[in-house]
């Protein structure tokens, strides 16, 4: 088993069209694997679509033998790569719409699908009302992966607030979260470091961050800042606000380093507390 992997996490600028804005994604993984040879690739949280609930049902696809899907995962077979596919406008056989985060691996084979649990009902008064719910509904599945042995949970963008889903993800052995997500303009400078920050703190191990590019002209304005944080709540790497790629080696021997040295998992007082899946 290998401690270290390569991973590149691709900020992406998305569009109204569908098929350009899937197709640059093609492309940019190409470049990827071209430039850098990662075993691992990442995409923004509705990376196929502009966020807003208006566009949710409109750009809506099935899974896996949607338009979407059938890209990532040629492109995950052609270039023989990991692709934890951001995510995408859902529509399940009941005709509920999910914002879904797919993951393929080197055949093509998807391996994952993982809904957003929580879902981004917020209204911050004169600066951001926004309601997932009103177009979406909650996924109620926990989402592991093993990639060269190493355990990786996948949450998406509002989970990352939710410290027991990230503990859970702890408790089943995961060394890494990934977090496709799109915190914009206001929530952004405010918690999106933070959050990723205090995550690794708290579970000892590390936190990837997908974003998609700020685009000023959209309805709604990401933040980027696209991140990858170690075990010790250090940032390795971080994108700015355009269209990007971070490259990040990652070394999951810090992860039992740091579990040992400062032993929190042993010491929680399970007599007086848990945190459990139900």
């Amino acid at each position: 088993m290998s401690n270290i992997m390569r991973m590149v996490l691709l900020q992406l600028k998305g569009t109204k069209n569908k098929i350009a804005t899937v197709q640059n994604a093609v492309s940019k993984i190409e470049e990827a694997v071209c430039e850098h040879k990662p075993r691992l690739i990442t995409l923004p949280e509705c990376f196929n679509c502009p966020y807003g609930t208006k566009y949710f049902e409109e750009y809506s696809e099935s899974i896996p033998d949607g338009y979407t899907s059938q890209k990532l995962s040629e492109a995950a077979k052609q270039h023989n790569v990991y692709i934890v596919g951001g995510t995408i406008p859902e529509k399940a056989d009941d005709n509920a719409i999910y914002n879904t985060c797919t993951v393929w691996d080197p055949s093509g084979n998807l391996i994952a699908k993982h809904r957003k649990m929580h879902l981004f009902d917020i209204d911050i008064k004169g600066l951001m009302t926004f309601k997932e719910s009103e177009t979406l509904t909650a996924g109620n599945e926990f989402t592991t992966i093993e990639i060269d042995g190493h355990k990786i949970g996948i949450g998406i963008c509002y989970d990352i607030r939710f410290e027991e889903m990230a503990r859970i993800y702890r408790n089943e052995g995961c060394e890494m979260i990934i977090y496709p997500g799109a915190f914009n303009m206001t929530t952004g400078p405010l918690h999106w470091e933070l959050l990723q920050r205090a995550r690794a703190n708290d579970n000892q191990l590390f936190v990837v961050t997908t974003s998609p590019a700020r685009d000023e002209s959209a309805d709604y304005i990401a933040y980027g800042h696209s991140m990858v944080v170690d075990p010790w709540a250090k940032i390795v790497s971080s994108a700015k606000e355009g269209e990007e790629s971070v490259v990040a080696d990652i070394d999951f021997s810090l992860v039992e380093k740091v579990r040992q040295q400062i032993p929190t998992f042993s010491q929680r007082r399970l007599d007086l507390y848990c945190t459990v899946k139900k």
